[in-house]
């Protein structure tokens, strides 16, 4: 029997980020008993580089799933305040949650991914009209918020949401979480009787798309970083660090959009680092894999900050699926995961560091490729995306079975 899940994500391809290329991958390789539907915004991430559209919906399909594109309000200013994001917010989860209830029977299971928490609306809706829900959490957004310096961890605003996510979190039927540390920090936070409802469903990464190939050895040192270019990365350094590389030809290639382009490039010209940093900006997601293998050093740079100690980025596992050796930076999974990979150098968030990082792996091709291989087996015997998908479509099976052997009642006020 086919299982019909709705998948509600804050956003979806063209946009970039690890997020969205997470949900695409994780609805396209579902088994095929699981007929998947996407609920998304029209794309405006990072904001300005689409256009703004007014249109209330409209459907796409995108290798075989369903695409439903939502209206809300769409920023178009870089980097825009708390205030300009919660209409994006809120006014997409009210439009998901107004979708459930109106196609009622068009599905059988949820899942909503989190951040932004607002995607609990429709999740909650969903229960209340009998249906299993499935949070996909990524990582606590308030938490990481607060060490941000985007809320003050004493505003009413925190206190509200915290509270929100709380009951969201007890309403749901599973907790889906990207490591093992992450599922203990929600577990820390919000309550030791989640953990049983708690499923690890790792990062991955495709690796038909996502696969080595030769590299051309006469060319230039090419450092890369792709992704979001956020707060969270720890991406200053890395610039600053480029003053210390001894290569004379390293370059740095920062593939991607966000919210700290336009300080990080007043960043570049103040250091006259202008030949050795290039803003490449978006592009299309297809380009990605030649882009990787065109280089020779992967960045994946994460802030040391205890609130991160769980990420996981999705640009280290494709770095990984084109054997290219990576310089990291933060604490805890990530750098368990490249140290016990020895698949490249965990290193300090300090620009000299970083630079004795870089040179390290520039200076010595041979654990260049003993490093890239290692990183590539890896992946591909763990972290395939379809793999991954699976296991999460079993989870999704076994919810459903069970609403159909037993249909629950809508929460009462008293529960949890």
């Amino acid at each position: 029997m086919t299982t019909d899940c709705v998948i509600v994500s804050q956003r979806y391809p063209p946009e970039k980020g690890g997020n969205a290329s997470r949900i695409h991958d994780t609805a396209v390789n579902l088994d095929d008993d699981i007929g998947t539907t996407v609920l998304a915004p029209s794309p405006c991430y990072p904001p300005g580089n689409f256009d703004r559209t007014w249109e209330r919906k409209r459907t796409e399909h995108d290798d075989g799933v369903v695409v439903h594109r939502l209206w809300t309000w769409q920023p178009q200013t870089e980097n825009p305040s708390l205030l300009r994001r919660l209409p994006y917010y809120l006014f997409f989860a009210l439009h998901a949650a107004l979708w459930l209830v109106v196609n009622v029977r068009q599905y059988d299971v949820v899942m909503t991914s989190t951040p932004p928490i607002t995607t609990g609306i429709p999740g909650i809706v969903a229960v209340a009209i009998g249906k299993p829900w499935v949070i996909d959490v990524r990582d606590l957004w308030i938490e990481n918020s607060i060490a941000l310096g985007y809320i003050t961890a004493n505003s009413p605003l925190v206190s509200a949401g915290r509270t929100f996510q709380s009951v969201a979190l007890h309403t749901a039927d599973r907790i889906t979480v990207t490591t093992e540390t992450l599922g203990d920090a929600v577990i820390d936070a919000y309550g030791a009787e989640l953990r049983d409802r708690i499923r690890v469903i790792p990062n991955g990464v495709d690796t038909d798309r996502f696969t080595p190939e030769a590299r051309d050895g006469d060319k230039n040192d090419r450092i890369v970083y792709t992704g979001n270019i956020g707060s969270a990365q720890a991406l200053e350094p890395c610039i600053r660090a480029m003053q210390h590389v001894s290569s004379d030809d390293a370059e740095l290639r920062l593939v991607g959009d966000g919210d700290e382009v336009s300080r990080l490039e007043s960043v570049t010209e103040r250091l006259d680092l202008e030949d050795s940093v290039e803003f490449v900006g978006l592009v299309d997601r297809e380009r990605i894999p030649a882009i990787l293998n065109d280089a020779t050093v992967g960045l994946a740079p994460i802030k040391d900050s205890p609130e991160l100690d769980y990420a996981m980025p999705t640009k280290l596992y494709e770095y990984l699926a084109c054997s290219l050796p990576v310089v990291v930076t933060g604490r805890g999974e990530i750098e368990r995961f490249v140290t016990d990979a020895a698949a490249g150098i965990h290193t300090e968030t300090d620009p000299e560091r970083i630079a004795a990082a870089i040179d390290t792996l520039l200076e010595n091709p041979g654990q260049r490729t003993s490093m890239g291989q290692d990183g590539y087996r890896l992946v591909a015997e763990q972290y395939d995306r379809e793999a991954i998908a699976g296991r999460l479509a079993d989870e999704l099976r076994a919810l459903t079975a069970s609403e159909r052997q037993a249909p629950r009642a809508a929460p009462s006020p008293d529960d949890d």
